[in-house]
C-alpha cells in the first residue's frame, strides 16, 4: 500500500497546523484507499508546547483515520537548527522506506525545502501546498537580509523545489509568473487553491450576534476585530495608529477585540504611547476553536499585512474567516486577490497608503457600509466567502491529484 508523507514547520496547536493543514489533510485522507497510511510532521515550538498526554490523545484520535502524527523540536535558524534538520532527514529517509512512502506533500516553501531534500535523497515524488514565495517575503518585511546566508540558502532551495515538484498547488494564479521569473520554474500540474475556510463553523446568526453582544455590553458599541500576530508579515505600530483615527472617528463607541499572542505589556505601551483610552481595547489570546465567538460579536475586522511585493502571491486565511463571518474588512492594498474582491465588492476598505487620512477614510466607508440592513449585509458578505473560500476548490484539486 502506497502511503503519503506530509511535511510542515509548525506546531500541532498552532492555528496554521488547525486550519490550514488538518482539514485539507482529512479531505486527501478520503482522495486515498482506506488502508493508505497518512504520516503528519509537526515541529513543536515551546510557546505551544503540548503535555505528554494531550499528544498521545491527539495521536489516537487520528490513528484510527490511518492519520499518524509525528513531531519534532523546532529551532530558529543556527547551528543548532541545521544539527537538528540533519537528524530529522536521516529519521524521515528511514520513515519513507520503512512506511513505502510514495509521495512527500509539503506545505509552503520552509517544510518544501525539506521535502526537496528528501525527495532527493529518497527518490519519492514531491507535491508543494499553499505554494508562495518565502525568502524574499522575509527580506521585505524586515526579519532577513537580502545578502544573509539564511537567505540565500532559502531562496536557492525554493528554485530547485519549484524545478523538482511534480504537482504544484499555489495560493494565487499569479505565482506562475513568479515563479517562472524568479525561478525559471514551469510546471506541469499546477493548481490555485485560496486558503480555505470552515463554512460550517464559521456561520453568523444574527441572533448569536445580538445575544453575545449584549452579554459582553456591546450592544451600542462598533466593535473592530483582529486576529493575528503583531510584526513579522504583519504591520505593528500602524495597527494602533488605525485604532487612534478610529477611536477619534467614533469615540467611546469604539470597541477593539485585539486576539494576539503578542505580549500585553508591548501591546499596553502602544496603547499609551498613542494615547488610546485603555478599555477601548482588550486583549487577549484565544484558542483557534472558541475564535468564531468573538468574530460573531464584531461589525467590522482589519487584517494589517505589510503591503510589500511578495504578498500579492499570499492568501491571507483571516480574509476568508472574517467574510465567513459576514464582517466587512480594512486591508492592506496588493494583498492576495483580497484587496482587489474587497475593492471591487464593496465589502470594505483597501488603504492605499499608511497615513491618519487613509485610515479616517476606511472608518467612514465602515460607516456606510454598516448603514445596509444588518441581514442583506451579512448575506452579501458570506456569498463571497462561499464563492471564493469554499473547500469544494480543495476537494477538486485533491480529487485530480490523488484519485
Amino acid at each position: 500500500m502506497k502511503n503519503i508523507l506530509v511535511l510542515t514547520y509548525w506546531s500541532f496547536k498552532d492555528a496554521l497546523i488547525q486550519t490550514y493543514t488538518l482539514p485539507y489533510v482529512e479531505i486527501i485522507r478520503k482522495k486515498i484507499h482506506p488502508d493508505a497510511k497518512i504520516f503528519l510532521l509537526t515541529l513543536e515550538q515551546d510557546f505551544f508546547k503540548m503535555t505528554d498526554q494531550e499528544w498521545e490523545d491527539e495521536k489516537a484520535k487520528y490513528q484510527q483515520h490511518n492519520i499518524f502524527l509525528i513531531r519534532f523540536k523546532y529551532d530558529h535558524f543556527g547551528i543548532k537548527m541545521i544539527f537538528r534538520m540533519c537528524s530529522l532527514l536521516l529519521s524521515l529517509i528511514k520513515l519513507i522506506r520503512k512506511e513505502n512512502i510514495s509521495t512527500i506533500h509539503s506545505w509552503c516553501m520552509s517544510a518544501g525545502a525539506l521535502g526537496y531534500l528528501l525527495s532527493i535523497l529518497t527518490n519519492t515524488p514531491l507535491i508543494i501546498d499553499s505554494y508562495e514565495p518565502h525568502a524574499e517575503a522575509m527580506v521585505e518585511n524586515g526579519t532577513w537580509e537580502k545578502g544573509s546566508f539564511r537567505f540565500k540558502l532559502l531562496f536557492w532551495l525554493e528554485k530547485k523545489l519549484s524545478r523538482k515538484a511534480r504537482s504544484v498547488i499555489a495560493l494565487t494564479k499569479g505565482m506562475q509568473s513568479y515563479a517562472k521569473t524568479k525561478y525559471n520554474a514551469t510546471f506541469d500540474h499546477y493548481f490555485v487553491k485560496p486558503a480555505m475556510v470552515n463554512l460550517e463553523k464559521f456561520n453568523w446568526t444574527q441572533e448569536r450576534y445580538e445575544a453575545l453582544r449584549s452579554e459582553k455590553n456591546l450592544t451600542d458599541k462598533i466593535v473592530c476585530i483582529y486576529a493575528g500576530k503583531l510584526g513579522g508579515i504583519y504591520l505593528e505600530e500602524e495597527v494602533f495608529d488605525f485604532f487612534k483615527v478610529a477611536h477619534n472617528h467614533w469615540g467611546d463607541r469604539l470597541k477593539v477585540l485585539l486576539l494576539t499572542n503578542k505580549n500585553k505589556n508591548e501591546v499596553a505601551n502602544f496603547i499609551q504611547h498613542k494615547a488610546i483610552p485603555k478599555d477601548c481595547i482588550d486583549t487577549l489570546f484565544v484558542n483557534h476553536k472558541e475564535i468564531q465567538n468573538y468574530f460573531q460579536m464584531a461589525d467590522f475586522a482589519i487584517n494589517p499585512v505589510k503591503p510589500v511585493p511578495s504578498k500579492r502571491y499570499c492568501t491571507s486565511i483571516k480574509d476568508g474567516e472574517y467574510w465567513a463571518m459576514g464582517l466587512p474588512v480594512v486591508i492592506t492594498k496588493n494583498i492576495s486577490d483580497d484587496s482587489e474582491i474587497i475593492h471591487d465588492e464593496g465589502i470594505g476598505y483597501v488603504l492605499e497608503e499608511l497615513t491618519n487620512e487613509e485610515y479616517k477614510q476606511a472608518c467612514k466607508k465602515i460607516d456606510r457600509i454598516l448603514e445596509q440592513d444588518m441581514l442583506t449585509l451579512h448575506q452579501n458578505i458570506t456569498s463571497i466567502a462561499h464563492q471564493y473560500r469554499s473547500f469544494n476548490i480543495a476537494e477538486e484539486i485533491y480529487e485530480e491529484i490523488y484519485s
